[in-house]
């Protein structure tokens, strides 16, 4: 089967796109796109994913607004119908990789958006994604991250947003590959050797595009038990990568290593602020001073049954949901970490969010300041040695 994207001569396999070079179930394609605002304390998150091989295209849209999250996950067979939208879903590329229009039309939930997407620096191609088991690979991954800007309006309830360049900034990544196997799709453990005991552990990932108005950048690095990073096994076993762009034809300056002093709020994982000393690759020193602007929303309800249990009827954003466009929403109050919340199969959410808008006070090597935003994913998971946190 032809798609539209098999008039071009870009083909890596000697078959068209509708058919992939394998038949794992956890071989997927797709996109996020946040946008955010730290003066409303408005995070709006939308993403779209294709599982070719379950010839499914599953999405979501949703805000986080003062911790209160409202999500929307829409499902649709995918052949033979390649658009990059699900019913009032849609995502398209005026300019690939510069512009892309975000659209929520009306729909049986409380938000609809129109936004325009604009990045602010070319994307970075994240340092490739391995992880094996038994020597077969678990995860066989290409990334890229992006920041950028966005305009338009956000309509929640009452609430219209308007989203202004520059006084609302976005983040957003695309990855395709072989990702971790997600219920109920992953093989029944029963019938296969016990999975390998990775040599070390990831206890903490922290991943964070930036943006201000002089320069953007992203780095992200991931941590042992002990605090060290170093290659792991694992879905993100990155030790540490970083960069910064000066608009998107500018300079482009690579970070070589990071440090950092955390805080969390009391008796909780959940940071709150922290500083991130970094050297650049010609030994300059950046130094940025984060602060979390509200609270963090949870990919819990996205639909990639991170917990497990994240549509109604147990299945994932890669299953099948029913005839046509597949539309739920629901609603979770994540403002107040740690919390005990149950998903919609009656398992406990993890009782912190990771995705926060991070204000971003950055100092170069000269001693200038810029302020913006970013979005940090935070995980920090099981014994961390450097901040106390037991098993």
């Amino acid at each position: 089967m032809l798609t539209p994207y098999d008039e071009f001569p870009v083909h890596q396999t000697s078959r068209p796109f509708s058919e992939i070079p394998s038949t794992d179930h956890s071989w997927d394609d797709g996109y996020f796109f946040g946008v955010y605002s730290a003066k409303e304390r408005v995070f709006l998150f939308t993403g779209i994913r294709i599982n070719a091989n379950a010839d499914i295209v599953g999405g979501y849209a949703g805000i986080n607004h003062n911790g209160i999250q409202h999500t929307v996950r829409l499902s649709r067979t995918w052949r033979p119908d390649f658009a990059t939208s699900i019913g009032p879903l849609s995502f398209r590329f005026v300019e690939p990789m510069r512009k892309i229009r975000l659209t929520l039309d009306d729909n049986d939930s409380d938000l609809q958006f129109d936004l325009t997407w604009d990045a602010l620096a070319p994307p970075h191609e994240e340092a490739h994604h391995l992880a094996t088991n038994r020597s077969q690979p678990v995860t066989d991954q290409t990334r890229y991250t992006q920041g950028g800007t966005a305009a338009g309006q956000i309509r929640f309830r009452e609430r219209t947003f308007e989203v202004v360049p520059l006084q609302w900034f976005g983040s957003r990544d695309h990855s395709w590959g072989l990702y971790a196997a997600r219920e109920p799709l992953r093989p029944d453990p029963r019938w296969l050797p016990p999975p390998e005991v990775p040599a070390v552990r990831r206890a903490l990932r922290f991943w964070l595009p930036f943006q201000t108005g002089d320069y953007s950048g992203f780095y992200h690095f991931h941590e042992d038990s002990a605090g060290r990073q170093l290659k792991m096994n694992d879905t993100f076993g990155t030790p540490f990568e970083g960069v910064i762009h000066h608009g998107f034809d500018g300079p482009v300056l690579r970070m070589a290593s990071a440090r950092h002093r955390l805080e969390f709020m009391p008796g909780t994982r959940a940071i709150s602020r922290g500083v991130v000393d970094l050297i650049d690759e010609h030994g300059g020193a950046w130094q940025h001073v984060i602060e979390v602007a509200s609270p963090p929303w949870s990919p819990a309800t996205i639909g990639y049954n991170v917990d497990g249990g994240s549509w109604r009827d147990g299945g994932s954003i890669a299953t099948y949901h029913g005839p046509g466009v597949y539309l739920e929403h629901d609603e979770f109050d994540f403002s107040n970490p740690p919390y005990r919340i149950l998903n919609h199969q009656g398992k406990p959410m993890r009782p912190h969010g990771r995705e926060h808008i991070a204000v971003v006070h950055s100092t170069d090597p000269v001693g200038r300041t810029a302020v913006g935003l970013g979005q940090l994913e935070f995980v920090c998971e099981g014994r961390y040695e450097p901040y106390g946190f037991e098993e």
